[in-house]
């Protein structure tokens, strides 16, 4: 829809903001930002305690309704980093949310602590060996980070599943150099054994197939 500009020249799209819009949501948010500092500043003196001067910063929860422009809109706590996400609704309509999902840095460490199992040297073990050396720490973190937009966690996961079939393909001589064939001799064992792996049972199958998307 378009509307009239100020000063009867030309029109304009109704919702774009112009530039004077934008300056005045900036100036807007400089003062908000400073009131709501000083503010948690001085609740935080009467208990004893101070902010950081260099890492305390306010975010904007930037989402569908919220559609400002603002320096910062996201920030990482407890290993999960909030930020604008596309979500669907129960009617199937996508929209964007601001959510949670396991941040960089810890899919970094994860992925560093998954490397130092050297899972395809393991070769002295059995598929129910690793499974019980490795499970109760996959399990963990698909308990604590795939308890939200749990398809951040898929990439990780199915990682370990190429470890497993170079595994496969050390262990057995008839595998030595056929990674298709010890994937699939793989993905027959998670058909048959779906919960032998935590993350099997978390839905990423050596295949490829995984269950639902956020």
């Amino acid at each position: 829809m378009e509307i009239p500009k100020a000063g009867g020249k030309g029109v304009r799209v109704l919702g774009v903001p112009t530039v004077a819009d934008r300056i005045a949501q900036t100036v807007a948010a400089m003062y908000l930002e400073r009131r709501v500092r000083d503010a948690l500043a001085a609740r935080l003196a009467q208990v004893g305690l101070e902010l950081h001067p260099n890492k305390t910063r306010i975010v904007y929860c930037k989402d569908a309704d919220r559609r400002g422009s603002y320096e910062h809109t996201s920030f990482t706590f407890l290993g999960y980093t909030f930020r604008p996400r596309l979500s669907k609704n129960r009617y199937g309509k996508h929209f964007v949310n601001f959510l949670p999902a396991v941040s960089k840095e810890a899919i970094k460490a994860m992925g560093k602590e998954i490397r130092s199992w050297r899972i395809a040297c393991r070769s002295d073990m059995s598929l129910g060996d690793l499974a019980r050396m490795y499970n109760s720490v996959m399990q963990g973190w698909v308990n604590y980070y795939g308890r939200f937009y749990k398809s951040m966690l898929y990439p990780l996961l199915r990682r370990i599943n190429e470890y497993l079939v170079r595994w496969a393909c050390r262990k057995y001589k008839r595998l030595h150099r056929r990674e298709q064939r010890a994937r699939e001799l793989l993905a027959g064992t998670a058909r048959r054994y779906p919960n032998l792996f935590a993350h099997w049972r978390f839905g990423l199958k050596p295949d490829g197939w995984a269950m639902g998307a956020v």
